[in-house]
């Protein structure tokens, strides 16, 4: 039997986090049943129903395989823990697409203490996204938002990934390895808007690390973005550069104006979800993407992303 996801989403709302896991499972139950329960339990940690957007501070986490992401993960958590944050991550693994199969390993790959209720690891599949964002992730973060302090969304950074993230998170970061061509890579994909921190790893190969540092500087005074910051870290102990990280990562969230941003992602979720449910002659039923932005622009801001589908929906018919 599916769990009461009305419940399950009023124990979010007042912080109590030993909800998470069973909701969690709810989000990524797809039948029609677990659906209904995880609509249910999204209204209830809804802005509407908050009474503002969640308090936490979404994360976007990206990068190539390999560049240490889940390793500098393991570091940033504990420097918010130490800090007196709690922290939900939700590491998003490319499904196979002859299986549909996921690893699902980055749990076991973030060293965390798994006695200490503060902290949730979750693995979640991209589904057919190759490396963007499948619904339940979606829903999952802005589930967890409302019982976490730092919710962080990692994944791989290939294809669609980056700017899935963008659209979902407060703060993207974007994670580069120096000395592997991920730097050149990255200033090729031609994404450079989409950071709102850089991140070099290995900062203890030195030169080569100091060299990746100063190519990204330069590509984002070239494109006219100089206030994102590029910072330097190494985990190897004693790990060096967390701090400055979550700091960096902490003012983009203090200068953001993070209900707009919310709203906005809200959104996008909608059109995508809708978009994928009914194809693209249902959007252009409607009038195509601008008349469809402006019809989901009438609604209420704090509406979840469900509702937003059902007025499309209602709208087409």
């Amino acid at each position: 039997m599916t769990p009461d996801g009305a419940d399950l989403g009023r124990r979010l709302r007042e912080r109590d986090r030993s909800a998470a896991a069973p909701a969690l499972n709810v989000i990524e139950t797809r039948t029609r049943d677990g659906r209904a329960q995880a609509a249910a339990l999204l209204a209830e940690v809804s802005p509407a129903a908050l009474g503002g957007e969640a308090p936490a501070h979404l994360i976007g986490i990206t990068g190539p395989p390999g560049a240490g992401k889940s390793t500098l993960l393991s570091a940033l958590v504990k420097e918010w823990r130490s800090r007196g944050r709690t922290v939900a991550v939700l590491a998003v693994d490319p499904s196979s697409k002859r299986s549909g199969g996921s690893l699902l390993g980055d749990r076991a790959r973030i060293d965390h203490d798994p006695r200490d209720d503060g902290v949730l690891i979750r693995s979640t599949a991209a589904g057919t996204l190759l490396g963007g964002l499948a619904p339940p992730t979606r829903e999952a973060a802005q589930a967890l938002a409302a019982a976490f302090d730092v919710v962080v969304v990692e994944t791989v950074g290939v294809g669609q990934s980056e700017t899935d993230v963008a659209d979902l998170c407060d703060t993207v970061a974007v994670i580069v390895q120096p000395g592997s061509g991920d730097v050149l890579q990255f200033l090729k994909a031609g994404i450079m808007e989409v950071p709102d921190v850089l991140v070099v790893t290995k900062a203890d190969l030195e030169q080569i690390a100091l060299r990746a540092r100063r190519d990204l500087t330069a590509a984002l005074r070239a494109v006219g973005a100089r206030d994102t910051p590029v910072v330097a870290v190494s985990s190897v102990p004693p790990p060096t550069g967390v701090d400055a990280l979550a700091d960096a990562l902490e003012a983009h969230r203090e200068r953001s104006d993070v209900a707009v941003s919310r709203v906005r992602a809200r959104r996008l979720a909608a059109l995508s979800e809708f978009t994928l449910e009914h194809g693209e002659s249902a959007l252009r039923a409607l009038g195509g993407r601008r008349a469809a932005e402006r019809l989901l622009g009438q609604c209420d801001p704090g509406l979840p992303v469900a509702e937003l589908v059902a007025a499309l929906e209602g709208a087409s018919q």
